[in-house]
């Protein structure tokens, strides 16, 4: 196993580095996307009861579909992985923040309007840091996701650790599949990690409790 593993190590640090690059760009881009459509449906949550559902029935499309969709439009490049995986990883930042935003108990934005906030005040030292755990929760959940959700990259040729896993499942060579499949099981645990520690900073120790997912 040790000299397998030196055989593959140069390919194998590649492709982690691709990875984590699919991984944190998508999911830096999904999070941009995820807060922002969740601040704005919270403004309107009639409209959002019909537009949440219809968003989710898009979520539902097989990552492997919708990227062998965007192939067949963008070719081979990382802007066909990029787009899908963020639109991915936008899903679960986008359903946290609206409900996190909706469960800001009443009171806190009355106070806000009597101390004289405008809107945008009382969303961002306010709204916000109430519901920054759900938030959050959202994001740990669409970090983990994405890990997963990038094997995919390999399955049109453009590398990360997918490329062992289908190699190793064509040849029937496990311990291909476990070069695969275990860095990125460890990078999931790992970027998991990073967003509980982020948490800790940006969270308030009194709302961390019960602050998970949606």
């Amino acid at each position: 196993m040790g000299e397998f593993l030196a055989r593959n190590a140069e390919a194998l640090v590649r492709s982690i580095g691709v990875h984590l690059f699919y991984t944190l760009v998508s999911v830096a881009i999904g999070f941009v996307l995820g807060l922002g459509l969740g601040i704005l449906l919270s403004r309107f949550p009639r409209q959002a009861r019909f537009i949440l559902p219809l968003l989710s029935l898009f979520n539902t499309i097989p990552g492997v579909v919708f990227i062998g969709l965007l192939f067949l439009v963008l070719h081979i490049q990382p802007a066909t992985v990029l787009i899908a995986l963020s639109i991915y990883a936008m899903f679960p930042v986008l359903k946290n923040t609206f409900t996190g935003l909706l469960g800001v108990d009443a009171q806190y934005k009355e106070a806000a309007q009597g101390c004289g906030m405008s809107p945008v005040q009382q969303l961002l030292r306010v709204e916000l840091p109430l519901a920054m755990p759900t938030i959050i929760g959202g994001l740990r959940m669409s970090m983990v996701y994405t890990v997963s959700w990038a094997v995919l990259a390999a399955m049109i040729g453009l590398g990360g650790l997918g490329t062992f896993i289908y190699q190793g499942v064509q040849s029937s060579n496990n311990a291909l599949i476990l070069l695969g499949a275990v860095p990125a099981a460890l990078l999931a645990f790992l970027l998991g990690g990073l967003i509980d520690l982020l948490q800790k900073h940006v969270v308030p120790k009194g709302l961390r409790k019960g602050g998970g997912d949606a």
